[in-house]
């Protein structure tokens, strides 16, 4: 099986060269890296330039990045509440949106890595089919940049009326995109049901994405904390029952109550391979 660590984490931290040390000394092999701006600021070139030096010399990947979701400079760019939107509406809007996720995703030239997940609208955000229509070519040019880059773009489950198992697939269906699938667990579990969302996206299914809730709340706690109801051992049988050998991304959230964030993060590895058997 395959494993990364989400630098998010980390995301009220600046992504340090020490701090990568700090995850490849818990013998963790691949990360996700987070695009938040307070954490990885692709704007940023002396803090891209220290990153891309320290992965040159190590055995940690960078497997992913995820997308940005908020431009922190709110109200310049991603709308008036710093949300980033290729569904915009309004076209000027929208190419703000689209340019923002393209200095993300340049990153590959100088930090390779493999996928570039994304979900498109807010949390909670309505289905209009003028949105899908926004977010097709905005993803259209950005499909064209990630090829030339050697990625691979993902789309990823999400807490809206726009990210849903079916809505995705209907997504793809119309527009004939070739992306696959980042499956957020936790999302799934807020929706649907983990069970039902995974069965309707499992062909597609790239990485599957680890983090714990009560079904309700954006909680994203460790899998198996206090709090969290997902079934972990009926979760690894349905991971272990794809064709394929998806990467498993550990994305708990920030701020979570760890004094040793990565030996808990290690424990949970460990518990979830078990979980296999």
């Amino acid at each position: 099986m395959r494993w990364a660590l989400s630098t998010r984490l980390f995301a009220d931290q600046r992504l340090t060269a020490a701090l990568l040390d700090k995850i490849a000394r818990a013998v963790i092999c691949s990360v996700q890296l987070d695009c938040d701006r307070r954490h990885l600021d692709y704007r940023q070139r002396a803090q891209i330039d220290d990153l891309r030096h320290w992965f040159a010399d190590s055995e940690l990947q960078p497997v992913t990045l995820v997308a940005p979701q908020r431009d922190d400079q709110a109200g310049l760019r991603g709308g008036p509440d710093g949300v980033i939107r290729i569904t915009e509406r309004e076209k000027p809007a929208r190419i703000k949106a689209t340019d923002e996720l393209k200095r993300a995703l340049e990153l590959a030239d100088l930090i390779p890595f493999r996928y570039f997940i994304l979900h498109f609208g807010a949390p909670d955000e309505e289905f209009h089919e003028a949105k899908i229509d926004s977010a097709f070519n905005a993803l259209d040019e950005l499909h064209v940049m990630a090829r030339q880059l050697r990625v691979e773009i993902l789309l990823e489950n999400f807490a809206n009326e726009l990210c849903t198992a079916d809505q995705l697939a209907h997504f793809l269906r119309v527009t004939h995109l070739p992306f696959g699938y980042a499956f957020r667990v936790g999302a799934a579990h807020r929706g649907a049901g983990v069970e039902e969302e995974f069965e309707k996206m499992r062909e597609s299914i790239r990485i599957v994405e680890l983090e714990d809730n009560d079904g309700e709340s954006d909680l994203r706690l460790f899998p198996e904390d206090e709090g969290g109801t997902i079934d972990w051992p009926a979760v690894m049988r349905l991971v272990r029952g794809l064709d394929s050998s998806p990467l498993l991304a550990l994305d708990p959230g920030e701020g979570l109550d760890e004094a040793a964030p990565l030996d808990k993060a290690r424990r949970v590895f460990d518990r979830l391979e078990s979980l296999r058997d």
